[in-house]
């Protein structure tokens, strides 16, 4: 059976993974803090039927050998960390990261999660939380009676808070960057964990070197360009077209050495 089917079936599997990244970036295209991702790609194996140098007789040898191709594969998805833009909101609890850095979370088992996102809110007892009610890191307690117009976080993370007058430190945000960001693990939610790819988190203070700084009242957008994903997504579907007619072609000549015997 020619090695085609299987060759242009490979390339038909790569790119539907890589439609359904975009599909995903797409969708995400208003999700504060989202980072896009896309798909590296590598060949597979080769079937050497010659190798090159081989001796050719006795007059030289082989220069190319004959190598043949079985197709592609995808070799990992690349979690883009370029910068989306910062859009003030005029929301005292929003906060934007301009720089390198992620906020640190606890989840309710306990462990730290991390999150480009900085739409924070206050709990019921005061406490700054994400979107979801996972308490910042280290924590941050708004007292009673203060509202959140009185909440204001500076660019080094310090959160400070004015109620009649006077102003009180209430804490301070800390960030967390890693080595290798596209080894974080994303579990959904906004939120990446630690993994061995990633290295441990290295934990600092906005402002300083390695980290970026906070802007108040803004969120990060996220770093999809619309314009750009549809033209991979063209190029995708493309390229999925041209797989789906080499197997027509390598049918067509199946159908075509059967007729030859009957």
């Amino acid at each position: 059976m020619p090695r085609a089917l299987w060759t242009a079936a490979a390339g038909m599997n790569a790119q539907q993974l890589h439609v359904d990244l975009i599909a995903n970036n797409i969708a995400n295209v208003n999700t504060t803090g989202f980072k896009r991702q896309r798909a590296d790609f590598q060949d597979l194996y080769y079937d050497i039927q010659q190798q090159p140098g081989a001796r050719i007789g006795q007059q030289g040898r082989q220069p190319t050998g004959t190598q043949i191709g079985t197709g592609v594969a995808v070799s990992g998805t690349t979690r883009v960390f370029t910068a989306g833009n910062i859009e003030p909101t005029g929301r005292p609890l929003d906060v934007a990261i301009e720089g390198d850095g992620f906020f640190q979370v606890q989840r309710p088992d306990g462990s730290v999660a991390y999150t480009r996102a900085g739409d924070f809110r206050i709990d019921a007892e005061g406490r700054l939380v994400t979107a979801d009610g996972y308490f910042i890191q280290p924590a941050i307690t708004v007292p009673d009676g203060a509202s959140e117009n009185a909440v204001f976080i500076a660019p080094d993370g310090t959160v400070t808070v004015t109620i009649d007058g006077a102003e009180t430190v209430l804490g301070q945000i800390s960030l967390a960057r890693f080595r290798n960001p596209g080894g974080l693990l994303a579990v959904g939610r906004n939120l990446f964990e630690a993994t061995e790819a990633s290295g441990a988190a290295v934990v600092g203070n906005p402002t300083e070197p390695g980290f970026g700084s906070l802007r108040h009242a803004a969120l990060e957008k996220a770093n999809v360009e619309a314009v750009t994903e549809l033209v991979n997504l063209i190029m995708a579907q493309r390229a999925y077209d041209l797989n789906s007619k080499s197997i027509t072609t390598a049918d067509q000549m199946l159908r075509t050495a059967n007729d030859l015997v009957r």
